[in-house]
């Protein structure tokens, strides 16, 4: 199906994604939307984060849950930050988790020394390439980062370890800058190059060009960095991939400098939709809950009620219409199986805008024996109750149960005594 294909030609026995041309397929043979891996960096830019201080036992626990998880790295912040950010990623490392212990440092010898001397299975080496960086930051031209980065990449190579080169700024510093510090790295042998949208300021579109075009330069693997300023991270990740990106820098809840970076639960929510069994089987989905709730503690912060799917009210229906659908097929009002996730939906009902399938449907929860006529009935009152005060599940439950027990009586006086009860 081209682009231009009308809907009016799509036949009943066309595969799915034909059908639906909303459907995610895989016709971009450089896609890795159902092949890449999470670098998992709650404990390197979650650092960044305003309300963040792990200390050791905490880091110990965060990168444990992140373990079980099934996370493919865990990033720290750089042993050069301090000495007891050296000894917290040398007591990681000697956890013997599953999943590779990076560390983060600056494109410089010095940090370069201390990160290979900890154990850890790789560096992360970053430095600024936009002239907004390069003027007021650290002050050097592309000459003096493309020397200085072929020595620490060669010295963190000389030590067997890993090795990634990143821009930082990416969206902002010169194409042609780029791609040629990224020639030279991966000529040098890099692991992975890295794109960083360090300001948040990049689109999808912009993503996918920038990923699709380095993808034609460099033979290594691409890891992307996104922020989160402008509300892209998730779907920047996600044309990152599309075009060729391998590896995800995430944070659980997003946690990060300033607004954060692409969150672990998003990312995870957005690429189950892509290729359910591929998540399911990689990660360890019914974990999510209790990793966002630790990380939450830790930083002292509620999980948002709209969080991706573990906020309260990611699985709740409250409109009739909904509601009477979810009841009858769920997936026509949820892409995301909650069950999939430990999760489990709920459907509102003490309020104005509830249906009597909904009502019907509590009903039977309750193993009340009402007809569907009664059930309108009872309906009605639930939502003249709800048009003068907020209702409590407690309080349709104890509404269900007063008019069934009038309807059992036989007593129509009762019966009409409850539908008529005072609404003060």
């Amino acid at each position: 199906m081209n682009g231009t294909a009308s809907l009016n030609n799509i036949k009943r026995d066309d595969p799915p994604a034909l059908r639906n041309p909303y459907t995610s397929h895989y016709s971009d043979l450089l896609s890795r939307v159902n092949n890449f891996s999470i670098i998992e960096s709650t404990l390197r830019e979650g650092e960044q984060f305003a309300n963040a201080f792990f200390d050791t036992d905490t880091k110990i626990e965060i990168a444990k849950a992140l373990d079980a998880f099934g996370v493919e790295y865990i990033e720290l912040t750089s042993p050069a930050a301090s000495e007891q950010s050296r000894e917290d990623c040398v007591a990681i490392c000697k956890l013997g988790l599953k999943a590779k212990i990076l560390t983060h440092i600056r494109c410089h010898m010095g940090d370069a020394k201390i990160a290979v001397e900890t154990g850890v299975d790789g560096v992360d080496v970053v430095i600024g390439t936009s002239s907004y960086l390069r003027e007021f930051s650290h002050g050097k031209d592309m000459n003096y980062i493309t020397k200085q980065a072929i020595e620490v990449v060669n010295f963190v190579k000389s030590k067997g370890i890993e090795v990634r080169f990143s821009s930082e700024d990416s969206f902002r510093s010169d194409l042609v800058d780029l791609l040629s510090i990224y020639r030279t790295v991966d000529k040098l042998g890099v692991n992975r190059v890295g794109i960083a949208d360090t300001v948040g300021c990049a689109n999808p579109r912009q993503v996918y060009d920038l990923v699709r075009t380095l993808r034609g330069v460099v033979s290594c693997d691409i890891e992307c960095h996104f922020h989160n300023d402008t509300g892209c991270a998730i779907a920047n990740a996600y044309a990152a991939l599309e075009a060729g990106a391998t590896h995800i820098d995430t944070s659980v809840l997003g946690i990060g400098e300033r607004n954060g970076i692409t969150p672990l639960g998003g990312l995870v929510a957005r690429m189950y939709t892509a290729d359910k069994e591929y998540i399911k089987n990689k990660y360890k989905l019914h974990m999510l809950r209790d990793l966002e709730n630790l990380v939450a503690d830790a930083v002292q912060v509620q999980v948002p009620f709209n969080n991706y799917i573990t906020g309260y009210c990611s699985f709740t229906h409250k409109a009739g219409v909904h509601a009477k659908a979810i009841l009858n097929n769920p997936s026509t009002y949820e892409i995301l199986k909650p069950e999939d996730f430990g999760m489990t939906r709920y459907v509102s009902i003490g309020h104005r805008l509830t249906g009597w399938n909904a009502v019907k449907n509590r009903v039977e929860q309750l193993d009340i024996k009402l007809t569907d006529d009664q059930v309108k009935q009872v309906t009605i009152k639930i939502k003249e109750l709800a048009d003068i005060r907020p209702l409590t599940m407690e309080d349709v439950d104890n509404l269900l149960r007063d008019f069934h027990n009038a309807i059992t009586s036989g007593d129509q006086l009762r019966v009409d005594g409850v539908l008529a009860v005072e609404t003060n």
